[in-house]
């Protein structure tokens, strides 16, 4: 994580991830220091085992010669072996530990920012719902968040990591020969400094298309499977396959290309290391002393260089990721980034019953400055116990009215109020909490009907007494308990295994189950055919008197029952008469 990305990301971290990520880092400081000191006790083991009696010239050994009290070389063997055997197991617990640690932790941050993207995500505005493309969320909150995990928090940790074991083994290793080793680092990092200004622009493109080209692919998935019905009858499976497999082909492209601009510099590298390191030895071998005293050097640096190899491409590796990611990060930063209303998760907990009326005063509304009134001068009281009807054109406003009166829009201008409150963003919950809705396009969910009824109720928190008792009310108890499995019958997948008037019902038995005082109908009974539709128009008249009903129609007909009936014109503006008035005035 570089740069203002990552101070970003760090800022919506809990406190308790924060405090998780320094213990890491000093897990990070203690595997340095145990690599360093297992390649330190390199130098005097190989030396003890080649020539003995050097080991006794080396400033570093004495402290610990007079703390054995050691008089012989040969003495010093088994010591040695000890320390030097047992360095290297714990060096290697210790980065056993760190990677469970850093992969565990890596994925409990990936789940914390999910969770924040999806609840920041539902606690949106739903005019910010209407002019999103949900692709690009269902991409952000599962794969994106998938690339950010793999290709930036890890990465970033293991940069981190890395960071700290080279400085550690490179002072290490300067102890040893200060001119070697200063030769072997900079002529490694120089490589791979000159490799990531290379590749950067090339990693920062990749990392574009997989951010965009993902999102297509979901888009792709979902329009080719939401819309099969349609695809299967006009043949266009061949366009919806090309449709994927342009953005998939790209997307895989570049994830590959990435991929392999991270490791390839390691081929390189390891080639170049063992040819460093066999010119050394030979340059050794060719000063005084002989073989026995270039041994235990040549065996340090050669295990130093070992372990700094890795490291050195695993920081690369972790850099080119981090890059090959941005555009994803980016992404799921800008989600991340949603404001999130101080009281959102409180909407409904100050609800109050609706005793009185609903009123509108002077309302207008359009959706920007550049765009026409929808709505203009909307004057409207909507009085408890009311059956309302609303009818229009297309266009005329009929849904974008109900959805100011049903909170999902606030006005232009002009006042909303529920019983003399004027409806505010911080009070929008109390007219909310009164309002259920009851669209054409009933949504179900791939559960049982019980369920569907309960929508959005834990399982164990239903209430299977006031299901049964909204079903009966919306007509469709009798048909539920005569099926096999009664209310815990498989609807299927967006109610596919039941009819639209079925459907239909069980949207109104959802509404009633809320014990809501207000229900809404959004042409409800469009999609159906004349008799089905009749049969719910009956079913919404039978209902308790108590309830406020509104319905949205494209027919008179539909809204016989209403006390009064709104006509919208094109210019925003509306009439109001009786069931018998409008249907006169239309003939």
């Amino acid at each position: 994580m570089i740069g203002i990305e990552s101070k970003d990301l760090w800022r919506h971290l809990s406190k308790r991830r924060q405090k998780q990520f320094w213990l890491l880092l000093i897990l990070m400081v203690m595997a340095s220091i145990v690599e360093v000191i297992s390649i330190g006790l390199i130098l005097p083991f190989l030396g003890v085992i080649t020539a003995p009696e050097q080991v006794f010239q080396y400033e570093i050994m004495q402290p610990v010669i007079d703390f054995l009290g050691v008089v012989r070389p040969d003495q010093l063997v088994l010591p040695l072996t000890i320390s030097f055997v047992v360095a290297v197991l714990f060096a290697g617990v210790i980065r056993l530990t760190m990677l469970y640690v850093l992969i565990r932790l890596s994925f409990a941050t990936g789940a914390d920012i999910s969770i924040n993207i999806y609840r920041r995500t539902l606690y949106q505005d739903y005019s910010v719902h209407v002019g999103r493309n949900s692709s690009e969320i269902i991409n952000s909150i599962i794969a994106k968040i998938d690339t950010v995990i793999v290709g930036t928090i890890i990465p970033t940790l293991v940069l981190i990591s890395s960071t700290i074991l080279i400085v550690g083994i490179v002072l290490a290793l300067l102890f040893i020969n200060t001119a070697v080793s200063l030769g072997l680092f900079i002529s490694f990092g120089a490589l791979y400094w000159g490799v990531s200004r290379y590749t950067r622009v090339m990693l920062e493109e990749n990392s574009q298309n997989i951010a965009d080209k993902s999102t297509q692919m979901i888009k792709a998935l979902q329009e080719g499977l939401g819309g099969i019905r349609d695809i299967i009858l006009d043949g266009s499976q061949d366009f919806f396959c090309r449709y994927y497999s342009n953005a998939d082909s790209l997307y895989r492209r570049a994830s590959g290309s990435n991929q392999f601009i991270s490791a390839s510099p390691r081929y390189a590298i390891e080639a170049m290391g063992m040819v460093f390191i066999a010119v050394f030895a030979y340059v050794l071998t060719q000063q005084d002393g002989g073989p026995m005293e270039t041994v235990p050097i040549l065996g340090a640096l050669a295990l130093g260089a070992q372990r700094l190899l890795p490291v050195l491409q695993q920081a690369y590796a972790s850099y080119s990721n981090i890059r090959g990611s941005k555009s994803s990060l980016v992404d799921v930063l800008s989600l991340l980034n949603q404001p999130l209303s101080h009281h959102s998760s409180d909407l409904l907990l100050d609800s109050k019953e609706f005793k009185k009326d609903i009123k509108l005063k002077n309302l207008g509304f359009r959706y920007t400055k550049d765009t026409p009134w929808i709505l203009k001068g909307v004057n409207l009281k909507i009085t408890k116990g009311e059956r309302i009807g609303f009818i229009g054109l297309t266009g005329s406003g009929k849904s974008t009215l109900l959805d100011i009166i049903m909170g999902l829009l606030p006005p232009t201008e002009g006042q909303l109020s529920i019983d003399d409150l004027l409806i505010e963003d911080e009070n929008i919950g109390v007219l909310r909490a009164n309002i259920a809705h009851v669209p054409q396009d009933i949504y179900l969910s791939d559960g049982t009907v019980e369920e569907n009824i309960a929508f959005g109720v834990s399982k164990e928190l239903v209430n299977h007494q006031q299901v049964e008792k909204a079903a009966k009310q919306a007509k469709i108890s009798e048909l539920i308990e005569s099926w096999t499995d009664g209310y815990q019958t498989l609807v299927g997948e967006r109610g596919l295994k039941i009819s639209g008037g079925q459907r239909q019902r069980i949207g109104i038995a959802r509404a009633i189950y809320k014990n809501a005082s207000i229900l809404i109908f959004d042409e409800a009974t469009s999609a159906l055919d004349s008799e089905t539709e009749l049969k719910i128009i009956e079913t919404i008249e039978n209902l308790d008197r108590k309830l406020t009903v509104l319905i949205i129609a494209h027919r008179y007909s539909t809204l016989r029952s209403c006390n009064r009936i709104i006509k919208l014109d094109n210019v925003g503006k509306i009439s109001i008469g009786s069931y018998q008035e409008m249907a006169n005035e239309k003939k």
